[in-house]
């Protein structure tokens, strides 16, 4: 049996010593001061850098394009003299630790409160449920449909990727948003808005954004689901119980029928639901349009599965039962009463969208809109011929597989059977990128 080195210990004065500048407004951590005077190079934003006594002897880097600031280190680091990176909050959140990492440079951290950690404590709520996600840099989609989804989610934001363009995508959803401006300075000002009233407003750079979920009134004449439902993952205060923001639910998917309040059978079958929700690959960041959804337990079944979910419904009736069944599993169904096509115009643009009624008109109105997969479920023959060429002519890769199930049945006398299930097909279209 081999036994292992012992690990080297990294000497920080021979490497970059990463200090986060407290959120909250606190002093700099005390290890700070120190590393300062032994520091060859700092770096850090210009703010960051006004904020401390940077010894009169060091080089400076004010952040802009990180490349440059990377090279600047790892030199210092090469020639044995110590360098210090400012950041905010703590660097390991999001922040640029993973970068520093990225580039091999030997690290040691001394991390503040985040800002993610302060908005919190000035909002008065725990956040050990919440998801912490980012539009800083990135693309804003998928942390507004991880608001769309979540009961509590904090978003670190960036100037066009903010508490404004958050607000706006999530006019229709029942959120309250809480922006954190300007956190541990003297023009720190903390908001609770509605997403219309962030969508129009001007909001100072940096902050924080806290998505909440936000109670609809009840249904009073809303059907009740079957108390066989999966329990509430989330407490009172819209927190998971299960310390997982977007887990795979506890009780499973492709739940049984009578998990679900329905009429008349107009409900996928779990056996077929597996198979659709696998091919819209729901998860956290995606929002997933549910057409002519019924009793919503395909949508419900995504939205349990961490994705944004709009459910388009022309019944009203069935509306109210996609509302009860949505609240029975505890998660954010949007719902589109009208009928489709007419119903999808103005709709956020979705990444995946199951089309479970509607003829030829509605899969062309959903195609139209370029979503990366359509999955569609189908009962007539005579009509999967024109589905599979209209999602052909419109740029996808078409599979189908037609599904038909026998479920174990009692007999008198103790005998079992199987008792047939209608057969359906499953279509799946998968766009292409342009060649």
């Amino acid at each position: 049996m081999t036994r292992a080195e012992p690990a080297t210990p990294v000497d920080p004065r021979a490497g970059v010593t990463v200090v986060g500048l407290d959120a909250a407004g606190a002093p700099p951590h005390p290890a700070l001061a120190p590393v300062l005077a032994t520091a060859g190079l700092v770096v850090g934003a210009a703010r960051h850098l006004a904020a401390v006594a940077v010894p009169a002897g060091a080089d400076t880097v004010t952040l802009g394009p990180l490349v440059p600031a990377l090279h600047r280190l790892a030199d210092t680091v090469a020639a044995g003299v110590p360098a210090v990176v400012l950041a905010s909050g703590d660097p390991g959140l999001f922040g640029i630790v993973r970068r520093l990492r990225a580039a091999g440079l030997p690290l040691r951290v001394v991390p503040a409160v985040s800002s993610v950690a302060a908005a919190f404590a000035r909002a008065g709520l725990p956040w050990d449920g919440a998801a912490v996600v980012t539009a800083h840099g990135r693309d804003l989609q998928p942390a507004l449909n991880a608001c769309r989804a979540l009961p509590l989610v904090a978003v670190l934001t960036a100037p066009g990727t903010g508490a404004a363009e958050l607000g706006a995508g999530l006019i229709g959803w029942p959120r309250r948003l809480l922006v954190a401006e300007h956190l541990g300075t003297d023009a720190e000002r903390i908001s609770e808005v509605t997403p219309e009233r962030a969508a129009t407003g001007t909001w100072a750079d940096p902050h924080v954004v806290l998505s909440r979920t936000e109670p609809e009134p009840a249904e009073a004449a809303a059907p009740r689901a079957s108390a066989d439902a999966v329990p509430a993952p989330f407490s009172a205060g819209g927190m998971r119980v299960d310390n997982q923001p977007a887990a795979a639910p506890a009780g499973g998917w492709a739940l049984p029928e009578v998990r679900y309040a329905h009429r008349d059978s107009m409900i996928t079958k779990s056996e077929v639901r597996a198979l659709v929700v696998a091919r819209l690959r729901p998860r956290l960041g995606r929002l997933v349009w549910d057409v002519g959804a019924g009793s919503g337990s395909v949508g419900i079944e995504c939205a349990l599965l961490g994705a944004a979910v709009l459910a388009v419904e022309q019944d009203p009736e069935a509306g109210a039962t996609i509302r009860a069944n949505a609240t029975a599993h505890a998660v954010t169904v949007r719902l589109v009463t009208g009928r489709a096509p007419e119903a999808l115009a103005g709709l956020p643009e979705p990444d995946a969208v199951f089309v479970g009624g509607g003829g030829a008109d509605v899969l062309a109105a959903v195609v139209a809109r370029r979503p990366e997969r359509v999955v569609l479920t189908l009962a007539a023959l005579d009509r999967v011929a024109p589905a599979v060429g209209l999602l052909r002519a419109a740029g996808y890769r078409v599979e189908g597989s037609q599904l038909s199930a026998a479920r174990l049945a009692d007999l008198p006398g103790g005998s079992i059977r199987l008792a047939a299930t209608n057969p359906v097909v499953v279509l799946t279209g998968e766009r292409q990128c342009p060649t």
